[in-house]
């Protein structure tokens, strides 16, 4: 079989519409909104030829589709590979590339190592790193709000968290970037990722071995549950390594589009100023906006069905998880960026058995962080142009020339 992607080739229903687009060409991942919209009006699912793949956008349709782990699995790849028909560029992530029940079990590990109590255990830490980085921010007329802030609080809190000895701020980035720009198709930023992989992975992998971590933080846990029998000492090396593929760009990532949206929205500075409690749904509502995280794949794994349309078995499905959370049927005025809004069942942290098991640890960062920030800082203006950083599967700011103007 000759593979489209590294997945099956796909002859749809009659009965699905087609988009014709591609929605990884660089000025579509730049400012996507226009797509999503697109995708929205076609159909509950659409065709889009160029990559044989099926797409959902609309909020019931992705949310249904994501959460359904039975027939539509991740097993098989969350980007474009099908890992039953092409081996993967790295050993597949034991918890994100996993169905029941060896996710159950390793889902179970990782649940109770990022459990509310521990992330309370950690805020102590976070205030107090996110005063060192504002304080010394406020010194200065103009920064870079990516490197000098988004960057910058995680690369230092998050190794801390993990029990890492070993710290390089631009390889935990970039290893993020990396993995995330590898679930997309063989393009230009998938070369470039993977251009760069031996050299970030390999150095992230050892940083991962028991004997490179404290014995006090999360990456311990981890471990002490192999010592416990849940899972292998392998096991909990891949554990450890998830930590660092999807908790720090996306961290990162979350706090530059919270600094732009705020940028944009000075009377939502002031609500957030005026009541600083809205912290937390603040972030959720930057998270419903800006979707860090934009698409997923899943994998057909048996004939079954979208919204009434024929499926087939190795069908891929692009959940478009950034267009599912501008669906006006679900939001009503979605462009509006509200920190009142509390957007709850937002797809931003997924769905369903996948939910993202970090979610508890990035909304305790955003909460230290933009609490403090609420406390010192006036204004939050543009001082520049913001410029978009395009990758497969995350929506990130490259640059972001900002004034932080103290109270």
């Amino acid at each position: 079989m000759d593979l489209i992607e590294g997945h099956a080739p796909l002859a749809p229903s009659d009965d699905i519409p087609v988009l014709d687009i591609d929605p990884y060409e660089e000025a579509v991942l730049a400012d996507p909104f226009p797509y999503y919209a697109q995708l929205r009006e076609t159909g509950p699912v659409v065709f889009i030829p160029r990559y044989q793949v099926l797409a959902v956008g609309r909020y019931e349709e992705t949310k249904a589709t994501f959460s359904d782990h039975e027939n539509f699995v991740s097993s098989r790849g969350i980007g474009f590979n099908d890992f039953k028909l092409e081996k993967p560029w790295r050993p597949p992530s034991i918890i994100l590339e996993a169905d029941p029940p060896d996710h159950t079990k390793t889902r179970r590990v990782m649940s109770k190592a990022l459990s509310p109590k521990v992330v309370r255990g950690l805020m102590d830490d976070f205030r107090s790193t996110a005063e060192e980085v504002v304080d010394g921010l406020l010194e200065r007329s103009e920064i870079e709000g990516v490197v000098d802030l988004a960057e910058a609080f995680p690369t230092r809190v998050f190794p801390r968290a993990v029990g890492m000895r070993d710290v390089h701020a631009r390889h935990l980035v970039d290893y993020g970037a990396i993995v995330f720009n590898a679930v997309g198709p063989d393009n230009a930023l998938r070369r470039g990722a993977m251009a760069r992989a031996p050299e970030v992975a390999a150095w992230i992998n050892a940083a991962c071995a028991r004997d490179r971590l404290t014995g006090e933080g999360l990456g311990a846990l981890v471990y002490k549950a192999a010592d416990a029998g849940e899972i292998t000492p392998d096991e909990a090396a891949m554990l450890v390594r998830s930590f660092l593929s999807a908790g720090v760009d996306t961290t990162v990532t979350g706090i530059g589009n919270a600094l732009w949206c705020f940028s944009q929205n000075p009377d939502q500075w002031e609500a957030l100023k005026a009541d600083p409690s809205l912290a937390r749904p603040a972030f959720e509502e930057v998270l419903r906006i800006t979707s860090p995280v934009h698409t997923f794949l899943r994998t057909a794994n048996v004939d079954t069905e979208i919204a009434g349309h024929p499926v087939p078995e190795s069908a891929k499905v692009l959940c478009v998880l950034g267009a599912a959370n501008m669906d006006p049927d679900k939001w009503g005025d979605p462009e509006a960026f509200r920190i009142d809004r509390r957007p709850v069942g937002h797809m931003a942290f997924g769905a369903g058995i996948h939910g993202c098991v970090g979610q508890n640890i990035a909304r305790g960062e955003l909460e230290a962080l933009l609490t403090v920030m609420a406390d010192k800082v006036a204004r939050i203006e543009p001082a520049g142009e913001a410029v978009w950083r395009p990758n497969n599967a995350i929506r990130a700011l490259d640059r972001l020339p900002l004034k932080l103007i103290p109270k």
